[in-house]
């Protein structure tokens, strides 16, 4: 996995530069969310990683994704083929999505809790965040009955876990040392 990413860095940074400089940054999240799930088919990928030539994988690949790029995505799938590096279009996609986050100045915040969040409680929790962390947050709200009460957020590196689990698992850490 770590290899994928590795191989995957320069290949969204690239695209990211380009998409940044064209002003066509959605446009090309777009293209790559399509190709990537087109490189991720079962029978796709199992295409991909066989004997095929260049040529060949190329004229497949941007067939199958036809209209959907336009000539600079075709380019760039063309540059994947040629280097062997279709398959990394996922990974490609994920680090242009956290390029396009840090570019926008925006995080995603994971959100947990007990009960649904009322509105108000949502608008307030994206106030403070975004006060704290100085971006536009996005929240992922999810409910996790576990967590008994309070929140667990999670940004990144950074966890906040105010949940009512994680003081009694903190409690009896503290009582068994």
């Amino acid at each position: 996995m770590s290899e994928l990413t590795t191989v995957a860095r320069p290949y969204a940074k690239a695209a990211f530069d380009y998409a940044v400089e064209a002003n066509a940054v959605d446009t090309w999240l777009e293209m790559l969310v399509f190709a990537a799930e087109v490189a991720q088919n079962e029978t796709v990928a199992s295409y991909l990683s066989g004997d095929k030539g260049v040529e060949e994988v190329k004229n497949l690949f941007i067939g199958v994704c036809g209209e959907q790029l336009n000539d600079k995505g075709q380019n760039f799938v063309k540059l994947l083929a040629e280097n062997q590096r279709l398959l990394a279009l996922p990974e490609i996609l994920v680090q242009f999505v956290e390029l396009k986050a840090d570019y926008e100045q925006e995080v995603s915040v994971d959100v947990t809790s007990a009960n649904k969040l009322k509105a108000a409680e949502v608008k307030t929790l994206s106030a403070a965040l975004e006060k704290r962390l100085a971006r536009k947050v996005k929240l992922n709200c999810t409910v996790d009955a576990t967590v008994v009460s309070g929140l667990v957020i999670k940004a990144g590196d950074m966890v906040i876990d105010g949940s009512v689990r994680g003081k009694l698992n903190r409690l009896a850490t503290t009582l068994q040392s």
